[in-house]
C-alpha cells in the first residue's frame, strides 16, 4: 500500500469554525482536538483504525461510486452498499420493458446472475499530498484572470506528474479554503462494476417528490454491485473472467439497533459547500438564482410527468433524467426558504462588518467588500439570463443537442477546412444524436421547447433577447402575448428538425452543407440563444467569476489572520474529497408542539401505503410480510418493529449520498441518502439545532435483500455483528 504523504499548510486549529456537531473533516488531519471530541461523543475506535498512513483502514473502505456519490464495501468480495438513487441510472439502464428491474427489483442470487454496469466506476483513495508552497510559490504577485490561467495550468501538470493512466490512477487537486490550500489526491478507478441488487423502484423510492428532503421519511433508497478485477486483483476493464475484488478493508454490519443519542460516523465525499458565502452571495441566491430555477424545473418536471404517468415505456426511458432534476428542484426551493426563515442575509452582513473593521488600515483587506458589492452589481443584472441558458433554454434535450452541433457548423465554415474535420465532426454529431434520441420523450420536450422560449421573453430583460428573435416568430406564428404562439413555434420545430428525421438527417451526413444546418429549425433556435450568450454576455459571468474567487481567496485568508488567536476547530468547504462527520442519532422538535422521534418503522409505511399511487405504491409481498410482522433477526427489539430509516446531526450535503453510517465501533449501521427540509440552507449556514441527516436503516436493507429478494447468499457474505 502507499503511503500518505502530507505536510500541513495552514494549521487545522486556524480553518472554518465548528459548533455542535457541524464539521466536515479530512480523516488524515483530525488533529487531537477534534479526535478527543469524537470521543467525548462516544468514539470508541483509535485515529488509526479511522485512518492510517501505512496500514489498511475505514478510509479504504470508502468509494467514490459513479460520478458523484459514495459507497462501502461490505465484504472481502468487493461488495457494494449505495443508495438506490446513485445506481438509478446503472439500473434504469439495464432495465427494459421485459426486464424492468426499476419496477419490478432484482437481486443476483450467485455471481453468474450479477448484470454489467456499464459505464459505472468506482474509485478508492490511495495518497494524498500537499502541494500548497509548490502551487503558491507559482502564482506570486499575480491576481485575476492572469493567475486563474497560470493557476489552472499548473493544476493541469500537477495533476498529469501524480496519474497514470496505465494503471488507472487519476489524481485530482483539490483548491481548499478558497484557494490558499492544494491537496493533490490520487485515486485508482475500478471500471468492471456490476449489478447485484435493487428494491423495487417503489421501496427505493417510496414518498417520491412529496416526501423528498422531509422527516419522517419511509424510503429504502439503497442498492447493491460489486467491484470485479483481473485474476492478479489488478483494475481491469469488464471481462466474464474477471474475479471479484478482495479490499483492504470492508464495514461489518450491525443488526445490533441502537437508541437516541447513540455515536454516529459518517464518511464520504460530499461535493461542494460555501459556508464562507458573502451577504451579496445570499441576496443573489434568494432574489434571482434559486427561484428562477425552480420555476424552471417545475415547468420542465410537469411535462415530462405527463408524459411518464401515460406509458410504462416512457416512465422508464425518462426516470434517471427526472429524478436528477427532481430532487435539487426541491432542495433549492426549501434553501431560499431556510435562508430567509433564519435571515442567513444578516448574519453574513454582521460577520461582514467585524472583518471591515478588523481590516481598516489593512491595504491587502480594506477594499475586498466594496469591490465585492460592485462586481455582484455589474452581475446582477444579467444573472437570471444565464439561469435560463442552462436550466431552461438547453433544459430542452433537443436543444442541448442541437446545440452541441456548433462544432459541426465550425467544421463547415472554417477558413482552410480539411475534409477531415468535417468528417470526424460529423462522425460525433451522428454518434451522439443515438444517444439522444433513445431518451428523447418528443411530446414533454416540445412543450418544453415552447414553454421556455414564453417564460424567457417574459422574464428576461428585452434588451438581453437574441435579436429579431421573438419578432420573427410573431410574424409567423401569432402574437407574443398568446400561449398558442409558443406551441405553435415549438409544433413547427418538431415537426420540421432533420434531427429528428433520420431520412433527412442520413442526406445532411451524406452531403453536410452549412446552409442546410443553419437553416434547420432546431440548430437555428438553439444557435440563436447560444451566439447571442457567448457574444454578450459570457465574458461578463468570468469576469464576475474570477473577481469572486480571487475576493474570496483574500477574505478567507484575512479571516485566518484575523480569527488565528482565538480559534478553536475549524474546517475546510466540502470539495468532493474524503470526509468524516461526527455526531449522535438524535430526535427533534422542528417548531412549536411538534416532536420528531428519530427512528420510523414499518407502522408507518403501511399507514402512507395507497394502492396503485405513483409515490405510495408497495409490493404484495413486502404488505404480506410486514401485516404479519414477519422481520425475523432484523426487527428492533425496542419499538418491536423494523425501523426503516433514523436521523443524526451529522454535517454532510449532496455527494454523501450513499455514504456508510457507523457506530462507535465503526460498523455499518445505515446509509445516507438526505437532509431534512427545515435545514436546507446547509451548504451556506450550518443550523445547529435543526439540523438532521437522514439514514436508511441497514436491518431495512437486510430485511429487504433477504426476506423480499430471497437474496440468503448476499447475507452470508456480510460479517453481522448481532
Amino acid at each position: 500500500m502507499k503511503k500518505f504523504l502530507f505536510t500541513v499548510f495552514i494549521s487545522v486549529s486556524f480553518l472554518l469554525k465548528s459548533f455542535a456537531d457541524e464539521g466536515m473533516w479530512l480523516p488524515l488531519l483530525l488533529g487531537q482536538q477534534v479526535y478527543s471530541d469524537m470521543v467525548k461523543k462516544g468514539l470508541k475506535l483509535s485515529k488509526e483504525q479511522l485512518y492510517s498512513i501505512n496500514k489498511a483502514s475505514i478510509k479504504d473502505a470508502i468509494v467514490i461510486f459513479g460520478g458523484g456519490c459514495t459507497g462501502e464495501i461490505v465484504s472481502n468480495q468487493g461488495l457494494i452498499f449505495t443508495n438506490h438513487h446513485c445506481g438509478y441510472d446503472a439500473i434504469a439502464n439495464a432495465s427494459s420493458v421485459e426486464h424492468n428491474y426499476l419496477r419490478d427489483g432484482f437481486y443476483a442470487k450467485n455471481k453468474g446472475e450479477e448484470i454489467p454496469a456499464k459505464g459505472v466506476s468506482v474509485q478508492f483513495l490511495l495518497s494524498i499530498q500537499d502541494v500548497t508552497t509548490q502551487i503558491l510559490d507559482s502564482l506570486k504577485g499575480l491576481s485575476g484572470i492572469e493567475r486563474a490561467q497560470r493557476q489552472a495550468r499548473v493544476l493541469m501538470n500537477l495533476n498529469s506528474k501524480y496519474s497514470d493512466a496505465t494503471q488507472n490512477i487519476e489524481a485530482r487537486i483539490s483548491s481548499l479554503f478558497k484557494g490558499n490550500q492544494f491537496l493533490v489526491f490520487v485515486y485508482q478507478r475500478y471500471k468492471d462494476v456490476r449489478l447485484v441488487g435493487t428494491p423495487t423502484e417503489s421501496i427505493g423510492k417510496f414518498g417520491g417528490d412529496t416526501d423528498n428532503w422531509e422527516w419522517p421519511r419511509h424510503t429504502g433508497d439503497f442498492s447493491v454491485f460489486r467491484v470485479y478485477t483481473n485474476k492478479e486483483g489488478k483494475t481491469a476493464d469488464y471481462d466474464a473472467e474477471n474475479i471479484p475484488m478482495v479490499p483492504k478493508w470492508f464495514l461489518p454490519v450491525s443488526i445490533k439497533g441502537f437508541k437516541d443519542g447513540d455515536y454516529a460516523m459518517i464518511y464520504g465525499y460530499p461535493g461542494g459547500t460555501n459556508r464562507y458565502e458573502t451577504s451579496f452571495g445570499v441576496n443573489q441566491k434568494i432574489d434571482i438564482d434559486n427561484p428562477t430555477l425552480v420555476k424552471l424545473r417545475d415547468m420542465r418536471l410537469k411535462y415530462m410527468f405527463e408524459e411518464m404517468k401515460k406509458d410504462e415505456a416512457v416512465k422508464l426511458q425518462l426516470a434517471s433524467s427526472y429524478a436528477g432534476i427532481a430532487n435539487y428542484w426541491k432542495f433549492f426551493e426549501g434553501e431560499t426558504k431556510q435562508l430567509i426563515k433564519y435571515d442567513v442575509f444578516n448574519q453574513k452582513k454582521k460577520v461582514e462588518a467585524e472583518f471591515a473593521t478588523w481590516a481598516n488600515g489593512k491595504k491587502e483587506y480594506e477594499t475586498i467588500f466594496p469591490e465585492w458589492k460592485t462586481a455582484y452589481e455589474n452581475w446582477r443584472p444579467f444573472s437570471k439570463h444565464r439561469v435560463f441558458i442552462t436550466e431552461g433554454v438547453f433544459g430542452s434535450p433537443l436543444m442541448a443537442f442541437a446545440s452541441s452541433l456548433q462544432q459541426v457548423e465550425i467544421a463547415l465554415v472554417q477558413p482552410g477546412k480539411k475534409p477531415s474535420d468535417v468528417k470526424n465532426a460529423i462522425e460525433a454529431a451522428s454518434k451522439a444524436r443515438e444517444e439522444f434520441l433513445k431518451n428523447e420523450n418528443k411530446i414533454s420536450d416540445q412543450n418544453i421547447v415552447g414553454d421556455v422560449t414564453k417564460l424567457f421573453y417574459q422574464d428576461v430583460e428585452k434588451s438581453q433577447h437574441p435579436i429579431d428573435f421573438y419578432r420573427a416568430i410573431s410574424s409567423v406564428h401569432g402574437e407574443l402575448n398568446d400561449e398558442q404562439t409558443f406551441k405553435k413555434y415549438a409544433a413547427f420545430i418538431f415537426k420540421n428538425t432533420f434531427i429528428l428525421d433520420d431520412e433527412k438527417w442520413n442526406a445532411f451526413v451524406a452531403n453536410p452543407d452549412a446552409i442546410v444546418l443553419q437553416n434547420d429549425p432546431a440548430f437555428a433556435h438553439a444557435s440563436a440563444f447560444l451566439v447571442n450568450y457567448q457574444n454578450k454576455y459570457v465574458a461578463k459571468f468570468q469576469q464576475f467569476n474570477i473577481k469572486n474567487n480571487e475576493l474570496g481567496r483574500l477574505y478567507l485568508k484575512g479571516i485566518l489572520e484575523m480569527d488565528s488567536v482565538k480559534a478553536k476547530k475549524m474546517y475546510p468547504d466540502a470539495t468532493f474529497t474524503m470526509r468524516v462527520s461526527y455526531g449522535n442519532v438524535k430526535s427533534y422538535r422542528p417548531r412549536d408542539a411538534v416532536f420528531y422521534d428519530y427512528v420510523c418503522t414499518m407502522s408507518g409505511v403501511l399507514q402512507k401505503y395507497k394502492a396503485k399511487d405513483y409515490e405510495f405504491d408497495l409490493p404484495e409481498n413486502l404488505l404480506e410480510l410486514a401485516k404479519k410482522k414477519d422481520f425475523g433477526q432484523y426487527i428492533d427489539k425496542q419499538k418491536n418493529d423494523l425501523v426503516i430509516s433514523f436521523i443524526t446531526t451529522n454535517d454532510i450535503t449532496g455527494g454523501n449520498s450513499g455514504s456508510p453510517v457507523l457506530d462507535a465501533q465503526g460498523n455499518l449501521i445505515g446509509l445516507a441518502f438526505d437532509g431534512n427540509y427545515e435545514a436546507l440552507s446547509h451548504k451556506i449556514a450550518f443550523d445547529k439545532d435543526l439540523n438532521r441527516t437522514i439514514c436508511v436503516d441497514v436491518r431495512y436493507v437486510l430485511w429487504c435483500i433477504d426476506k423480499l429478494g430471497g437474496a440468503s447468499n448476499l447475507i452470508n457474505e456480510l460479517k453481522l455483528v448481532k
